[in-house]
């Protein structure tokens, strides 16, 4: 259940829909888990063990329903078993049961700033323990398998040291990646995010849905790495969830996916290519999309479970391990350092890495999602001002709540629908209105600098090929960046910098659009910024520096584009 509440300033709202919602998700939220551990997993491979991730407002929510009765009254204790087999751990001592690290409110964290990361995951490593009774692991399993390396910073500093990550990205990265076309459902790799060094053992997995072809010698663990725009890289461990094998599996488990068949392809390719590293194995995880679709029937925990482990129990060439085994047998090699590109998983339309499903309509004079983006901005830096203010009493906790659940990624996901539409507008209102007063005080001796939206580039491969006609197509040459940019005190100047394959650095002065055109009567809402760079620009990497009427300055993180 991503969504938080389907009224994002009333925690008790409710309807009959949540409570057949709830009410079919009996097993999924109590005794499936518990259960695949019991029954199977359980005394029977000693390093075995299963990932799970829970937002803090599905918790909230179940016990909710355990304290009022709602969804017919079947949750009732519900966390028990889950907690009982919480305790229980593999042969090197950690989880069998690895509460994942995750965001509160299942926020999209590439596109919302630093500290809101920071505190999401603070905030559902609380809740975690609370009702599990073990501390959310330092392993981050992102929302919508969303990620861009220029949040490696912020989950360091929210004590997370691995993050899981779709394989697709690491693949694409590669120089000399086999690109599928249309079959693929994305765009080609712009060519300043294939950083990667040349692989040869490329391959077509046959049997399951894969459009296109994966490097079996690049499932494991490695050190994903950025550099922010003063220079400084930062790493952290990244696990690749399988993209084309893990959604086979989401669909039902063992029969959906044939794991000897298929993943005997990979086994033999890596045998063929000679590229087995014994002190870093193979490993990769089957992800499945939660309580939906396959992964909410008892039999893929139960029957499903048990097959594997059968397999693994008579099949020397596979192991199921946890991932805090693996990197605790197999140590990441600290050198093995690589450019992942951004993006999510196939679910999300392919997971594209313009996070396309969350900027639908962006190329239109209106978009319900840009809007969304430019209230939640302002929202943003409204919260932000108060916290460094000093205040920390019962209104800031009131409205950074309700700005956490206003960057609920669903309120994106679920365009062109009113109800999800409207729903940033109407938190950021209501903070507003509690809000006002207090920003009108703290404006006098304001110190929090802009807050600026993550830059988005249209065309995504200027002077490359795009989408048009359903094909692919030449794409415009001029290479437009947008973002959005506000501050309490008003804006002074926004600029786009950037450095070209020579290192020079040069800058640019983004042009101000005005506020954005909010049409779901929003009490705040930040101003649009454009720039536009000519065809042949280059390789280059870009930040942008928005300055406030008291000098504060903020830079936006880190991108690359190749302009053709």
């Amino acid at each position: 259940m991503h969504q938080p509440y389907y009224d994002a300033v009333d925690v008790d709202y409710w309807d009959g829909e949540k409570d057949d919602i709830f009410s079919q998700r009996q097993g999924a939220y109590t005794r499936y888990i518990p259960e695949a551990v019991w029954q199977y997993i359980h005394g029977g491979l000693s390093h075995a063990g299963l990932s799970t991730s829970w937002s803090g407002s599905l918790i909230e929510q179940l016990h909710r329903c355990a304290d009022t009765g709602r969804a017919n009254g079947v949750f009732q204790n519900w966390q028990q078993s889950l907690y009982d087999v919480a305790q229980q751990t593999t042969a090197f001592n950690n989880p069998r049961v690895n509460f994942t690290a995750f965001g509160y409110f299942h926020p999209l964290m590439p596109l919302i700033p630093e500290r809101d990361v920071i505190g999401q995951i603070e905030w559902h490593r609380k809740i975690v323990q609370e009702t599990f009774g073990i501390p959310a692991s330092d392993v981050l399993f992102p929302p919508e398998t969303a990620f861009q390396a220029h949040m490696i910073p912020a989950l360091k500093k929210a004590g997370v040291n691995v993050v899981i990550y779709d394989s697709i990205h690491h693949f694409r990265a590669c120089q000399d990646y086999p690109y599928a076309g249309m079959n693929e459902g994305m765009l080609p790799p712009n060519p300043s995010d294939q950083l990667n060094s040349p692989v040869d053992d490329w391959l077509q997995v046959n049997n399951v849905w894969a459009p296109s072809q994966i490097s079996p010698q690049l499932l494991k663990p490695c050190m994903l790495t950025y550099t922010d725009h003063q220079g400084e890289t930062h790493d952290i461990i990244g696990v690749p969830a399988e993209r084309y094998l893990g959604n086979e599996d989401a669909r039902g488990g063992y029969g959906a996916l044939q794991y000897e068949q298929v993943m005997g392809q990979l086994y033999d390719q890596i045998v063929k290519t000679n590229t087995y590293d014994p002190k870093h194995p193979p490993f990769f995880i089957l992800h499945s999309d939660g309580d939906n679709h396959g992964g909410g029937a008892e039999s893929y925990y139960t029957s499903n479970t048990g097959r594997l482990v059968e397999m693994c129990q008579n099949d020397p060439r596979f192991q199921l391990i946890s991932i805090q085994d693996y990197l605790q047998q197999f140590p990441v090699d600290p050198n093995n350092k690589v450019h992942v590109e951004a993006g999510s998983w196939a679910g999300a339309d392919n997971g594209d890495p313009q996070f396309t499903k969350w900027f639908s309509m962006a190329e239109q004079d209106y978009s319900p999602d840009l809007n969304s983006w430019s209230v939640l901005t302002a929202l943003q830096n409204v919260v932000h001002s108060i916290e460094d203010a000093g205040e920390n009493g019962e209104l800031y906790q009131t409205l950074r709540r309700l700005l956490y659940t206003a960057e609920t990624s669903c309120y994106w996901y679920w365009t062109g629908q009113a109800v999800w539409d409207g729903q940033v507008t109407q938190a950021a209102n209501q903070a507003w209105s509690l809000a006002e007063d207090w920003v009108q005080k703290i404006a006098k001796w304001d110190k929090t600098a802009p807050t600026i939206f993550m830059p988005w580039v249209r065309p995504a491969n200027p002077g490359g090929q795009t989408w048009g006609n359903h094909c692919l197509t030449a794409a415009p040459e001029e290479a437009t960046f947008r973002t959005f940019v506000y501050d309490i005190v008003g804006v002074k100047s926004v600029v786009l910098h950037y450095f070209a394959e020579d290192k020079k650095a040069q800058s640019v002065e983004m042009e101000d659009l005005g506020v954005y055109p909010s049409q779901t009567q929003a009490s705040i809402v930040a101003n649009q910024y454009m720039a536009i760079l000519p065809k042949g620009t280059g390789n280059i990497r870009y930040f942008v520096e928005a300055v406030d009427a008291k000098g504060n300055t903020a830079h936006s993180p880190m991108g690359q584009v190749f302009i053709h």
